[in-house]
């Protein structure tokens, strides 16, 4: 049965008050069936969220971004969205799952400072240091191997410049400072540059869907099935957004019935929670 007639099944049995039918032997004990399977007690990504039947999760390579995004770690399931001052975002139909990391205490890791994050530990995890820069606004490159050495940026208007000011740190809080100040002048008009175009239909995970602008959006993939028989691609989104909030996996507005995958299928723009992208948005590091 394709996709889209399993949603419109489990849509006719749910509006009859009937139970879409289980397969005991297939389906573990608290795993929730729609047509998704989501899995309360999964800790990361990869395993609180099954692919819908007929389609097998992508395998990326060990130790790659991919497998990075697949397998980060997630809060509990029903664990809420946070702003950086502590207040709690209102779950309007936004998010299903909060990635588990910090946001900072300050109004700055909001949507492309999270992508920028989440690349630039994953670098840093890897010890691929010199791998770790970004681009300011102003077409400054900021090298976090230049950070290392001591050095910081000195930004008068437009110009910026290092100047040596500190000892030489390998320490990760020297590292998420040298994040807080490429959060400060850097951003999606940025980053949307930085980043090379790709195809829908070579889409992979850490792929990023990003308009730059003020304001302008940013999401990143962090997973991806394929149907074994069709080709099909369903993908997770997850994003911050403003003011800075904790990183979340997104709902699907489009099609409740395999949310939070969104399927490469669409046509015309692509709908999320709170933007609306283009095919042409999809970029990569």
């Amino acid at each position: 049965m394709s996709l889209h007639l399993y949603s419109l099944l489990f849509f006719i049995l749910t509006a009859c008050g009937s139970k879409a039918e289980q397969v005991t032997d297939e389906i573990p004990e608290s795993i929730v069936e729609t047509e998704v399977l989501v899995n309360p007690k999964g800790k990361t990504v990869a395993e609180r969220f099954l692919p819908p039947k007929g389609f097998t999760r992508a395998t990326p390579a060990e130790n790659s971004f991919s497998a990075y995004l697949q397998n980060f770690s997630l809060k509990p399931h029903g664990a809420q969205v946070h702003y950086y001052n502590g207040a709690v975002k209102p779950n309007d139909n936004i998010y299903d799952a909060v990635l588990d990391i910090d946001v900072g205490k300050r109004d700055l890791q909001q949507c492309a400072d999270a992508v920028m994050r989440l690349r630039a530990e994953y670098l840093f995890e890897q010890k691929r240091y010199d791998a770790i820069h970004f681009n300011f606004t102003s077409g400054f490159r900021a090298d976090y191997s230049k950070w290392r050495q001591g050095y910081r940026v000195q930004v008068k208007g437009n110009d910026c410049t290092w100047i040596k000011k500190a000892a030489a740190s390998t320490s990760y809080t020297s590292f998420k400072d040298y994040l807080q100040v490429v959060f400060t002048y850097a951003g999606t008009i940025s980053l949307e540059k930085e980043m090379k175009a790709v195809s829908m239909d070579d889409l992979q995970i850490g792929d990023v869907f990003i308009k730059g602008g003020s304001p302008g959006h940013a999401v990143i993939v962090v997973d991806m099935v394929t149907n074994d028989k069709t080709g099909e691609k369903l993908f997770l989104l997850a994003q911050s957004y403003m003011p800075a909030q904790e990183i979340q996996i997104l709902k699907n507005p489009m099609n409740p019935g395999i949310s939070p995958w969104y399927s490469t299928n669409f046509s015309g723009p692509l709908f999320t929670p709170e933007w609306t992208f283009q095919r042409s948005h999809l970029k990569r590091f």
